[in-house]
């Protein structure tokens, strides 16, 4: 099993000042304990699951790209872009220009967007629920041809693109994989079957999580693709300050025993020193786990 680092919080207790500094000491030794990947959440203000909106929140790719600079390994995404937040050219653009930079590290996190408040607070439009998984398929549409330098006009409900050109091209091959967050069964998790390279739910439970796997097999059944195909991943958060290694590492076994590839995990803990001193052990217990499902 391979471990992420989501970092949600900027609120450092510090001046803005010293978010830069503290922001590359956690990516850096992230990226120096071995972890596969770092995400940013891409939200203008902060969620109400962590702080007022007043709380300091840093732009995702603005982040990733600080990132990029300071780190040799690990992969870098936003836990998820919004559909609504950025025109789907520009998007694919901007995640090409991250793996080019990186050496080829850029993920393409994204799903159909829900926090109305920033939206509103910043003047961007917040279509209907409909609407946004109809923006979320063209978005993924857009990608898919873009990333397979397809020029062609593409004709959309909601987007029209003359020439979608993308230059230069991402490093990353076939492109950079494109993970899709959420847990709707109708639309979301369909959506994956079809266009995403992996997928992100909740830590709900293994028994609630291996529900969901098994809904993105049948999507899959359904679109005649390979179910093992796609990265099965969960957002959870780690207290290594309160829980041994091993009391971690028991809890990813119970999901890697369901398939779950990659855990990424948030830790309240991450800007203060000292922080990651577990983490290479806890990289290395989790790497022996077996997943189940892969050989």
């Amino acid at each position: 099993m391979k471990l992420g680092l989501q970092q949600s919080n900027f609120t450092f207790g510090t001046g803005p000042d010293q978010i830069g500094p503290t922001f590359a000491r956690i990516a850096r030794d992230a990226d120096q304990a071995g972890l596969a990947s770092l995400w940013v959440m891409d939200h203008f203000f902060q969620i109400s699951m962590i702080g007022p909106p007043e709380n300091e929140m840093i732009e995702g790719y603005s982040a990733l790209a600080y990132a990029a600079g300071i780190t040799e390994q690990i992969t870098l995404g936003t836990l998820v872009t919004g559909v609504t937040y950025r025109h789907p050219g520009l998007l694919v653009k901007t995640v090409t220009s991250l793996d080019v930079l990186s050496g080829g590290r850029a993920w393409l996190g994204i799903g159909a967007a829900w926090n109305e408040e920033e939206h509103r607070g910043l003047g961007v439009p917040y279509p209907s629920t409909s609407e946004r998984f109809e923006r979320l398929e063209e978005t993924l549409r857009i990608a898919h041809q873009m990333w397979a330098g397809d020029e062609s006009p593409f004709e959309g409900e909601h987007y029209q693109l003359e020439r979608p050109l993308n230059s230069p091209q991402a490093l990353t091959k076939p492109h950079p994989p494109i993970l899709i967050g959420g847990t709707g069964e109708k639309k979301t998790l369909k959506l994956v079957a079809q266009y995403a390279d992996a997928c992100n739910i909740f830590d709900m439970g293994t028994d609630a999580v291996a529900q969901k796997y098994d809904v993105i097999r049948r999507h899959c059944d359904d679109v005649g693709r390979d179910y093992a195909d796609i990265q099965k991943t969960i957002l959870m958060q780690v207290d290594l300050v309160n829980e041994s290694v091993d009391q971690v590492v028991e809890k990813l076994g119970a999901y890697a025993a369901i398939g779950t590839d990659h855990a990424l995990f948030g830790m309240r803990n991450a800007h203060e020193p000292g922080s990651f001193d577990k983490v290479p052990d806890l990289v290395r217990q989790a790497e022996g786990l077996a997943v189940a499902g892969r050989s």
